[in-house]
């Protein structure tokens, strides 16, 4: 199928989902460049956006992932299908784009294909990432007649040595085999979704591969190919970090540390419009908040106005709007970076 024509299918997907909800975009929009200009909290509006975990657990050990190390102090575990209807109870009158991913990989969860279609008969756009190790023809079918509108197969290596170095205890020929069933079926059934996303995490150890990634990722049926940088945790970045710098959101300073690039502007775009749910309901304000440390309530005991609009929230949106470095999360945050390039 002409991938311009799937392409074309998928934004228009996103526009309805939108479009009954836009007058809470153009509201948080606006409030949002209101609470810029006056360094004050104005949210008019509830989130268009929103991340729901479907699971902590992960059958890989990335090491630079909390899932992968599994070094959680948060609780772990699944989202029960009861819990996740819940939420979109609560949440379907505003929020027109929902990922399905947080930490863990999301396929683990037994739900997860009803999971899509719940959300997707409420109208709103799907997104997941997968590392690609879950599907069989039988599970594929399900995805592209769930509804899901997009996934992203996260692959950062085309040999198994490469490969292995980050994706730890992952397979290859696996992961790719899977993406280009899913491609197969996806035409077989003559639908335009999932529109499938290659994406390569660009390292020190995998650059050089980035040529024959982008042409191995259409082969095997993908429609996009990403190339992003890494987010790095440990002090230590340099065995990290590509030797092209334009792949690196890190600079060396004169001291020997890496900071980001650019300065750390005191704006976030992202605490207006799309924040994440975790498993068990904690309300989290962005996805750069991996392990839960800054919960502003939570949904399985509040309704999302009342935790949207709650004094703590206001109070970590004017830090953001006044002295955003204040926050440990925030600074090693890519808001405002160039991060993911599109090949």
């Amino acid at each position: 199928m002409d991938k311009l024509n799937i392409i074309v299918h998928d934004r228009w997907q996103a526009i309805k989902a939108m479009l009954p909800r836009f007058h809470h975009l153009t509201g948080l929009w606006t409030s949002y460049h209101l609470s810029r200009l006056l360094k004050r909290n104005f949210i008019w509006g509830l989130p268009v956006a929103m991340s729901i975990e479907p699971t902590t657990y992960c059958n890989l050990r990335c090491p630079q992932c909390p899932s992968g190390l599994r070094s959680f102090t948060r609780p772990t575990g699944s989202i029960s299908l009861e819990t996740y209807i819940n939420f979109l109870e609560k949440i379907k009158s505003h929020v027109a784009f929902l990922t399905l991913y947080f930490q863990g990989e999301p396929f683990l969860n037994p739900h997860f294909i009803q999971m899509v279609k719940e959300a997707r008969d409420r109208n709103m756009y799907v997104m997941t990432s997968t590392n690609g190790h879950f599907l069989s023809e039988a599970t594929a079918r399900e995805v592209v007649l769930s509804g899901l509108n997009r996934i992203i197969f996260s692959i950062d290596g085309i040999t198994q040595e490469t490969y292995e170095k980050y994706r730890v205890g992952g397979d290859l020929s696996k992961a790719l085999q899977n993406l280009k069933l899913l491609s197969t079926v996806r035409e077989s059934l003559g639908r335009k979704n999932p529109i499938i996303v290659f994406q390569f995490i660009v390292f020190k150890h995998n650059e050089h591969e980035l040529g024959k990634a982008r042409e191995i990722a259409y082969q095997h049926g993908a429609d996009i190919f990403v190339i992003k940088s890494a987010q790095i945790y440990d002090e230590n970045k340099e065995p990290y970090l590509p030797e092209n710098t334009r792949y690196s959101r890190y600079v060396k300073q004169p001291d020997g540390t890496f900071q980001l690039k650019g300065k750390l502007l005191n704006k976030c775009w992202r605490l207006w419009h799309n924040p994440v749910v975790t498993w068990d309901g904690r309300w989290l304000p962005c996805c750069f908040d991996k392990d839960g440390k800054y919960v502003m309530g939570n949904l399985l005991e509040q309704e999302p106005e009342e935790i949207w609009n709650s004094p703590k929230y206001k109070q970590f949106r004017e830090v953001v709007l006044t002295d955003r470095r204040q926050i440990d999360i925030c600074r090693n945050c890519s808001e405002g970076l160039r991060v993911t390039f599109f090949d």
